[in-house]
Order: C-alpha cells, then sequence, then structure tokens
C-alpha cells in the first residue's frame, strides 16, 4: 500500500515560488505516517527548505535543478531527523533547529548538524515570511510559517488531516478519536494535552496566525487545505478559540 500521496519525492506546485513534496511513510506510535516538506523560493534567490523529508538521489537532483539550497528548517523536535542528510548534501546551506531538537537528537542518538536556533533569530530570510514559534507546549515547541506572498501558512504537527482512504482501516477509529481525521483535522489530542494550563499562551499565537489571514495551510500529514486557510485555522482551533 503506498501512503495515497504518490508521485513521491516530486516537486508539486502549490503557488508562485512554493512546493510540496510527499515523502516516505515512516511508522510513528506504530502506525504508518505520510511526510511532507514545503519549499519556497526566496525573493533574495535561493530555496528555502521546511521539514525535509528522506533524501534520495532523485530528490537532491530536483532540488538542485530548482536552485541553491540557502535554508534547511527542523521546525519542532518530531521534524529533525533528515536535516544532516541535506546539509551534507547541500553543505552551502544554513541549518535552522527549533526549541528541544538538540535535546532530542542526542537522546536518541541521531546525529545533528546544524548553523543556528530558531528562537530569537533574525534571518535574512525573514522578508519573506511572518513567522514565530508556538508558546505554552511542555513537551514541543513548534515554529509556523507564513509565506507572505502566496498567503500559504506552513504548519507541521498543530493540524494533522489524515484521509480515510489513505489509511489502513483499523487506524480510522484512533484518528477519529484523536481528532486527526480528515475532513476536520485539528491539533492531535495528545498534544493539547501538553499545553494544559497555558492555553493562553497557544490562543494568543493562534489569533496571530488567523491574523496573518492565510489562503492556505500546508500541514505535514494529511490533506493540506488548498484554500479558506483562516477559516481552517478558526474550525480547527475551535475547541481552544470559543473556549
Amino acid at each position: 500500500m503506498g501512503t495515497g500521496y504518490e508521485p513521491l519525492e516530486v516537486l508539486k506546485p502549490v503557488a508562485d515560488d512554493i512546493w510540496i513534496v510527499d515523502g516516505p511513510e515512516i511508522r510513528f506510535y506504530g502506525m504508518p505516517f505520510s511526510t511532507r516538506m514545503t519549499v519556497v523560493r526566496l525573493s533574495g534567490g535561493g530555496l528555502w527548505i521546511h521539514s525535509p523529508i528522506k533524501l534520495s538521489l532523485a530528490l537532491k537532483a530536483r532540488i538542485a535543478a530548482l536552485g541553491q539550497v540557502k535554508a534547511l528548517i527542523a521546525p519542532s523536535v518530531i521534524h529533525y531527523a533528515y536535516l544532516t542528510d541535506w546539509k551534507h548534501a547541500f553543505p552551502e546551506a544554513e541549518a535552522w533547529i527549533a526549541p528541544g531538537v538538540e535535546r532530542r537528537a542526542e537522546r536518541h542518538g541521531i546525529p545533528l548538524e546544524f548553523d543556528h536556533y530558531l528562537a530569537g533569530a533574525n534571518p535574512d530570510w525573514a522578508a519573506d515570511f511572518d513567522w514565530l514559534v508556538v508558546r505554552g507546549s511542555k513537551t514541543v515547541a513548534e515554529a509556523v510559517f507564513h509565506h507572505r506572498a502566496s498567503r500559504t501558512l506552513i504548519l507541521t504537527d498543530l493540524i494533522e488531516n489524515f484521509e480515510k482512504d489513505k489509511k489502513p482501516w483499523w487506524m480510522w477509529p484512533i484518528l477519529r478519536a484523536t481528532g486527526i481525521a480528515a475532513p476536520n483535522g485539528s491539533m492531535p489530542r495528545d498534544m493539547r494535552m501538553t499545553f494544559r494550563g497555558n492555553e493562553d499562551l497557544l490562543r494568543e499565537d493562534i489569533e496571530r496566525m488567523i491574523d496573518w489571514d492565510p489562503k492556505r495551510v500546508i500541514v505535514a500529514h494529511g490533506r493540506w487545505f488548498e484554500d479558506n486557510g483562516a477559516a481552517e485555522l478558526k474550525r480547527a482551533f475551535g475547541w481552544l478559540l470559543d473556549g
């Protein structure tokens, strides 16, 4: 069974100067998870790559043909495993990591090479993005990015939106119970619990994303939202905003 997002390792246009690349499945909590990265051509030249997927020779060639890689982004402690492979393949790129990634990699014995921390940084590529590191979680600090020119919000796990026809039958009750079943994907309920006691900080950051007024919302796992992005954020976080 494939991921349901074939063809894999191929650049798929989202809007001008922004693409997604669907990658192979990984196992997470024993379940098959699809993977996805986002590629942006920066206004100043070069490529910005978010949540790099497993790197193959074919994918490396396609990226190199598109342009020079300037930035590699590991946006959370769940999305960093292939960063070093990409850093070796594109040594001219600067690698950026979210809070907690360095400690997580050390704990799991995963090699990690990077150049900068995202927290408190003001990188050159920030001219193309609104962005922030979401506050309040006791375990996961996800960095989120809004590409202004295309009005595309780029997330990883703050919203997951798995489609029934792309998953084995036994996963569907789990996906529905955890609130991550399409078309009504949301933040996984186990992740919500990590914000307990700090909901006000999360609410402020979600409201800020809504104020960016994204047209699209890219997520790493499942169906992404091609339009009505701000409305989808309000729906997905209704449990927080209406509380």
